[in-house]
C-alpha cells in the first residue's frame, strides 16, 4: 500500500497479485481493515476492481473524504475514470 502514490488507487486484486498471491484479494481486504496505521499506510487507496469504494474500517465517508483530498473524483461510491488512475505496478 505504501507504493500507491497520492492520486492513484489500486484494487484489492492488484495488491494480492503484487504480493504473489493473485487469489488473495479477500486477505488484502482483511489486512486493510486491520491496518492500525491509517492513513499513513494508505489503505484508503485500495478499492474494488470494479472501481467501487469497498469497505473501510473508519467508514466509507472517511475513505471518500481522504480520496477526494488526494484529487480522486468519486461519484456515489465509485471512482470516476478508475481505469486511468489505477496503480498497476
Amino acid at each position: 500500500m505504501l507504493r500507491i502514490p497520492k492520486g492513484k488507487v489500486a484494487s484489492y486484486q492488484t495488491i494480492a497479485r503484487m504480493a504473489g498471491s493473485p487469489l488473495a484479494s479477500r486477505a488484502v481486504g482483511n489486512a486493510c481493515n486491520a491496518n492500525p496505521f491509517a492513513p499513513r499506510v494508505p489503505c484508503h487507496r485500495v478499492v474494488s476492481s470494479s472501481g467501487e469504494i469497498g469497505g473501510y474500517a473508519h467508514g466509507i465517508k472517511k475513505k471518500i473524504e481522504w480520496l477526494k483530498k488526494e484529487g480522486i473524483v468519486v461519484r456515489g461510491n465509485t471512482i470516476v475514470d478508475f481505469e486511468t488512475i489505477e496503480f498497476q505496478h
